[in-house]
This record gives structure tokens, C-alpha cells and sequence, in this order.
């Protein structure tokens, strides 16, 4: 049996909605808080890959961090890691990875296209 994994913000209703469908596939979920926990660069890294995304392309830039710690002038993905895990309010929500796959739960029920 595999674990589901979910970078999740219990105040977003995305999050919550997400969450709420992936607990019915059946499997384990690990539930990562990312705002008190976190990913490290190698844990973004590997989230990216398992995407098929860019750093630029998870980014929340609404976010007054996005402005405020310099988000738009970073130069490279390696600085957008670096940042993300250092303000990982800026960070898309939510995330599930499943079996070496990812989604962003935007809308929520595009993660139950990793369960297909």
C-alpha cells in the first residue's frame, strides 16, 4: 500500500477540500503542515520533478512575501528553493504526491487524476 502525501494549510479551503477528497481513495495520507514544517530544498526539488514544474511556476506572488523577500528578482530555481524554503507561505497549495506523481490541488479535484 502507498501513502499519499499532502503539503496542506488546514486555513485554505482548497487545502481542506483536497484533503478531504484524497482521504477517500483508501490509502494512508501523511499530512505535511508545510507553514510549520517546512519542505527542505531536496523535498521542493523533488516536488518539482514529480510535477513537471519550475519554482516560478508554484508560486503564489500575491502573497506579500512573494514582494517582500525578493520572489520576482531571484535569478535562478536553486534561489526560488531557497526562498520557498525559507517562506514556504509562497508556495502553492495544496500538493499531493502519490507513486512518484504530483498535482496542486487547483482545483481540488485535479489530484484524483494521480489515483487513475
Amino acid at each position: 500500500m502507498s501513502t499519499i502525501t499532502i503539503y496542506h494549510n488546514p486555513r485554505c479551503s482548497k487545502s481542506r477540500a483536497t484533503l478531504a477528497l484524497i482521504e477517500n481513495q483508501g490509502e494512508p495520507v501523511e499530512i505535511i503542515k508545510y507553514l510549520e514544517n517546512p519542505p527542505s530544498t531536496d523535498e521542493i526539488k523533488d516536488l518539482l520533478a514529480q510535477l513537471n514544474l519550475s519554482a516560478k511556476d508554484i508560486l503564489r506572488t500575491g502573497e506579500a512575501e512573494y514582494k517582500t523577500y525578493g520572489f520576482a528578482q531571484a535569478d535562478s530555481d536553486e534561489r526560488l528553493i531557497d526562498l520557498l524554503h525559507q517562506y514556504p507561505k509562497v508556495m502553492e497549495r495544496p500538493i499531493v504526491s502519490y507513486q512518484g506523481k504530483a498535482k496542486i490541488g487547483r482545483p481540488p479535484e485535479q489530484v484524483l487524476e494521480l489515483f487513475s
